[in-house]
């Protein structure tokens, strides 16, 4: 990279730093516990809108992985899920009716958490529908794979969202709040994605999946993002540019291998596609608050007037780490 290309991510991070900085004003503290934040903590961020029904196994999941505390953004929910954060007690909480766009579609908020609260910590930023899994994840705590990073001197850890869905149209299976969504989404794409670089910033392009081939068949290329860098050793000048997608300084975007070589990577499973999608699909197109004029709901709402049916013949039933690891979705690299 040229020296003047360098100096401009330079100044784009001071940018972004600087107005989550501000950003911050727009936050509300409703709870919290941030003084019970432990040194060796692993720290979970979120910002979300009436996930309640997910929340209960949202934070047994991680928890169970060994996370020591939550961050969570609260955009106005009204399904009781706000009341619900603020009685646990590993869960600091902070509310705002703010422009969920507004705030770059809440990267602001978490990237001033993340600052405020991050430092020094390994910082896991995920939705409440997606759960992390990586190798050796059924034997062995996230700690075990953060150590191993920072003994091999690695800052960032990259996972691809891997979509799933149920056998049969997605609003068939009522899903009970707290059960875990893959008892009904357990079904994926085995193939079907496309890797490309992105020149600016270094990391790996990744779409594909089902959303690709039922919603933007038409389109591929507008197709949602699948690439992710969740986990990171933050430090208060590291700041996300996009989601999880991407983030400065550009070094720590260099977490796939492109060519199927062995960095370790994760998998985020997706569990978008349960029972209440549609209602969300609707509620969130009229709310206008997603990247791109919400291109991604627009076309949700246009295919599911027909309840599609994601599932087809060359979809593979979720197992475990082992089994996307044979498929070449997830790699453990040389973390044994």
């Amino acid at each position: 990279m040229k020296a003047w290309q360098a100096y401009r991510l330079r100044l784009q991070r001071k940018r972004w730093r600087l107005r989550a900085l501000r950003k911050r004003r727009e936050l509300s503290v409703v709870a919290d516990r941030t003084e019970k934040i432990r040194p060796a903590d692993i720290l979970v961020l979120t910002t979300l809108r009436n996930e309640n029904a997910r929340l209960p196994h949202f934070l047994d999941y991680y928890r169970g992985l060994g996370v020591g505390h939550f961050l969570v953004v609260d955009n106005g929910s009204t399904d009781g899920g706000a009341e619900y954060l603020a009685a646990q007690e590993d869960v600091s909480l902070w509310r705002t009716e703010a422009s969920y766009k507004r705030a770059r579609f809440g990267v602001d908020w978490l990237n001033w958490l993340a600052r405020r609260h991050g430092h020094g910590h390994w910082c896991l930023t995920v939705d409440p529908d997606e759960l992390l899994v990586y190798p050796f994840c059924d034997t062995r705590p996230l700690k075990a794979l953060t150590d191993w990073l920072d003994a091999s001197s690695i800052r960032s850890f990259g996972a691809m969202l891997l979509d799933l869905y149920p056998k049969g149209p997605i609003g068939a299976q009522a899903y009970e709040r707290g059960d875990d969504p893959l008892d009904i989404a357990c079904w994926f794409d085995p193939g079907n994605y496309s890797l490309s670089r992105n020149a600016t910033y270094g990391n790996l392009w990744i779409q594909g999946g089902p959303r690709a081939r039922s919603f933007f068949a038409d389109d591929p290329e507008r197709a949602p993002a699948l690439n992710k860098i969740p986990l990171v050793k933050w430090d208060r000048r590291f700041a996300y540019v996009s989601s999880t997608h991407m983030l400065l300084p550009r070094g720590l975007n260099l977490v796939f291998d492109e060519w199927g070589g062995e960095k370790t990577c994760g998998m985020l499973l997706h569990t978008k596609f349960l029972d209440g999608f549609s209602d969300k699909a609707r509620e969130e197109l009229r709310r206008r608050q997603h990247y791109a004029a919400s291109t991604e709901y627009k076309a949700y709402a246009a295919a599911l007037e027909a309840e599609p049916e994601l599932w087809c013949r060359w979809s593979e039933r979720y197992i475990n780490w082992r089994q996307l690891e044979v498929l070449g979705l997830m790699s453990r690299g040389n973390w044994t």
